[in-house]
């Protein structure tokens, strides 16, 4: 299993013995020893924003995206934008168990969050997206999704005198084009970061920002339940693609595309954790109601078949060390206030 060469997290390279230290509380306090640094540098937060093949996006077509992203004129009847499916207070998901379209009608998968998009190329549940750009006009032109043609979305901009001057004054050929729509739907949805949460605070070395149970929940995430070895780095997520034992039937995932490798059968996408306690119902189909749902998944190990990741097996965890693991999972969403809707 690959991801895309150069992605900015890489699976932090957390021991067993190292996840005992953090039980033992060596890492709750202001002390900069070596394995407190190495700990804290796995988890720290990058220091700006993905950037597209070395170009940075302008902050003009930053805001040109983000009022495409909000604007209803994206889909045929003028009733859903983006940002239907992937709402700011719901943690950029819509906290449904299926995504729904412009009919009404519910498809297979679940609306992935975008927080931290810009990071975790290539994107989709299956892999399919390269990047964020190649995504936006799958779903403007779905059929069962926003349900507008190309040729419709931009003669409809085109005779938008707003638009017209917005798309003039960011991109050099002055006109609106899919490249340009493209570019500022992604520069957009690059800004979209995860807020600085509980763990944050501890990891800096505030040792009050959390609690025993958190830090001991930490102390497993790290230790006998494994859970960093596909939910390493600051995102909570290594970006690549696994079989956890939960697809069936003919809902395969990346095992589409590579029809040939055992290993990819029913393999989806690694998630974020980032805000996870307020983004269920959970897995690529949302068929695990809650979050204790997905534990209890974990511990008894998914469905048993040879595209299993080596990595899920029976945890035997007890009721208490379910419970730190919760405790742990809570401190990862941030307060923070969601981004706003652009106005026109």
């Amino acid at each position: 299993m690959t991801r895309k060469a150069g992605s900015a997290f890489g699976k932090a390279a957390l021991t067993v013995s190292v996840a005992a230290a953090v039980g033992s509380g060596l890492f709750a306090t202001r002390g900069m020893t070596d394995d407190a640094t190495a700990w804290r540098s796995a988890f720290a937060r990058p220091s700006a924003l993905a950037v597209p093949d070395g170009i940075p996006d302008t902050e003009a077509q930053v805001e040109l995206g983000r009022t495409l992203f909000f604007d209803p004129v994206l889909s045929r009847s003028r009733s859903i934008s983006c940002a239907t499916c992937h709402e700011p207070s719901r943690h950029w998901g819509d906290g449904r168990m299926r995504s729904i379209g412009e009919p009404g009608i519910e498809l297979k998968l679940r609306t992935p969050t975008l927080l931290n998009v810009g990071w975790i190329a290539p994107l989709g549940w299956d892999g399919k997206f390269p990047d964020l750009e190649s995504v936006a006009f799958t779903p403007i032109t779905g059929p069962n999704l926003m349900n507008l043609s190309e040729e419709e979305l931009i003669a409809r901009l085109r005779a938008d005198p707003d638009y017209v001057a917005a798309f003039a004054a960011t991109f050099e050929d002055r006109e609106i084009t899919r490249g340009g729509i493209e570019r500022a739907l992604a520069a957009f949805q690059r800004t979209i970061v995860s807020g600085s949460a509980p763990f944050d605070r501890w990891r800096d070395g505030d040792a009050s920002a959390i609690g025993a149970s958190a830090k001991a929940g930490f102390a497993l995430f790290n230790g006998k339940a494994g859970c960093h070895e596909c939910h390493g780095g600051w995102a909570f997520t290594d970006g690549s693609f696994h079989d956890i034992g939960v697809g069936r039937d003919d809902d395969i995932g990346r095992g589409r595309l590579f029809p040939t490798s055992k290993s990819l059968q029913y393999a989806f996408k690694t998630p974020t954790l980032r805000d996870v306690a307020q983004r269920g119902p959970y897995m690529h189909d949302g068929s695990v109601a809650t979050l204790r749902d997905v534990i209890d998944l974990y511990d008894r190990g998914g469905i048993e078949r040879p595209s299993r990741s080596p990595k899920i097996r029976p945890l035997h965890l007890s009721e208490t060390e379910k419970a730190d693991l919760l405790a742990f999972l809570d401190t990862l969403t941030a307060a923070e206030p969601k981004q706003k809707a652009a106005s026109k």
